[in-house]
């Protein structure tokens, strides 16, 4: 009898060229209370989850089991970046969230205090732009940012998004940063000839292989 593949398409390990971007896991909870502690003011303004800075030890253990159980049930996929250069140190966040409609998916990403301006958003944001098209198949990718962050609005317009239009006095979440946003989108048959593409990635399935 062969025995059903758990997850034969979902990235829980992706290798860029400087990261490692993972599903988080709860021995990350250090790692994420150390990388919140360094400075989160230049997040305030443009993601909510910096307003609930700063989180205890055990707050991020529990913050992680979601992230995990909503990525082990493809509903969300959060993720943590590390420098390969140096293992368990935490640079940055991203992920692959479904809010956008079927067969599309939105690109989030933050970047430590200390190491902005490395094109660490970018990998990122790359990275997960692969993950999205050549991984999960999807037929659009979509990058969302305040019309104020120029920072993120940067990486979409290097990694070749196009700015599709502006949403006036949006929520990043109920009740949570009103403010105009861009909306950026990049469409399967783009990809290829897009400079996110040309970022070598691989991806590796919950058992270890590669997928992608």
């Amino acid at each position: 009898m062969t025995t059903p593949d758990p997850a034969p398409r979902t990235a829980y390990r992706v290798l860029a060229p400087r990261l490692e971007i993972r599903c988080y896991e709860p021995a990350d909870a250090q790692a994420l209370v150390d990388a919140m502690a360094a400075g989160v003011e230049h997040m305030r303004p443009f993601l909510p989850f910096a307003e609930h800075e700063p989180q205890t030890f055990e707050e991020k253990v529990a913050l992680i089991r979601g992230f995990r159980g909503k990525f082990d049930k493809d509903e969300d996929y959060v993720m943590g970046a590390f420098d390969r250069a140096a293992p368990g140190h935490l640079v940055g966040g991203t992920g692959i969230h479904f809010r956008i409609g079927p067969g599309a998916a939105e690109i989030g990403y933050w970047v430590r205090a200390g190491e902005e301006r490395r094109g660490i958003a970018t990998e990122m944001a790359a990275a997960m732009s692969r993950v999205g098209f050549d991984v999960l198949g999807l037929r659009k990718m979509a990058i969302h940012c305040m019309t104020s962050n120029a920072a993120s609005a940067r990486v979409a317009e290097k990694l070749g998004y196009r700015l599709e239009g502006t949403i006036r006095a949006s929520l990043a979440a109920p009740g949570k940063i009103m403010a105009d946003r861009f909306v950026f989108g990049m469409l399967r048959d783009e990809f290829a000839a897009s400079p996110a593409a040309a970022v070598p990635v691989e991806a590796f399935d919950v058992l270890g292989r590669r997928i992608g």
